[in-house]
């Protein structure tokens, strides 16, 4: 199919809610590290929640929620460079892809942020999994952009255009 490069300004808006997500995800994924140099807030929520762990125990937990966050990261910024040139190119399937990938970095940000694991709390401090919900924010708005603009064009094509009040 054709390709259409429209960047009016609600397809740059969302663009650029999509490298605010991308730099929200980078900082979502770097957060632990910095936690554990740093606060160990991941380290005490388990500790608190499995006291019978030991000290090697709960570090190589933390270990692999590290591993596992920088997986979910390094996927989240590859779906933001990816939609971003998608959008920008003008493909006519980026804004169901867009939408998609909200549904998913959506499912993922919530799982993390609410899923409890056996102790009875959640798996990740709530601090944490907020800040995994934080790109979902940028998501939303570059979707909801994109879904306006589509909105816009179509009642402008087929006569419907009401004029802006100022």
């Amino acid at each position: 199919m054709r390709e259409v490069h429209c960047h009016d300004a609600a397809t740059r808006g969302a663009i650029g809610a999509m490298y605010a997500g991308l730099g929200l995800t980078v900082a979502a994924t770097a957060l632990p590290y910095a936690d554990r140099a740093t606060g160990h807030l991941l380290a005490d929520h388990i500790r608190a929640g499995y006291s019978a762990y030991t000290q090697a125990r709960i570090e190589s937990a933390v270990t692999t929620y590290l591993i596992l966050l920088s997986v979910i990261g390094a996927l989240g910024v590859i779906a933001w460079l990816w939609a971003a040139w998608a959008v920008k190119a003008g493909k006519w399937w980026a804004r169901p892809a867009v939408t998609v990938l909200f549904v998913l970095g959506a499912s993922v940000g919530l799982t993390g942020l609410l899923t409890t694991d056996t102790s009875g709390e959640t798996g990740l401090p709530p601090a944490l999994g907020w800040a995994g919900m934080a790109p979902w924010l940028a998501a939303l708005l570059a979707v909801a952009l994109l879904w306006g603009r589509s909105r816009a064009r179509t009642s402008m094509i087929h006569g419907h255009h009401t004029p802006r009040r100022k």
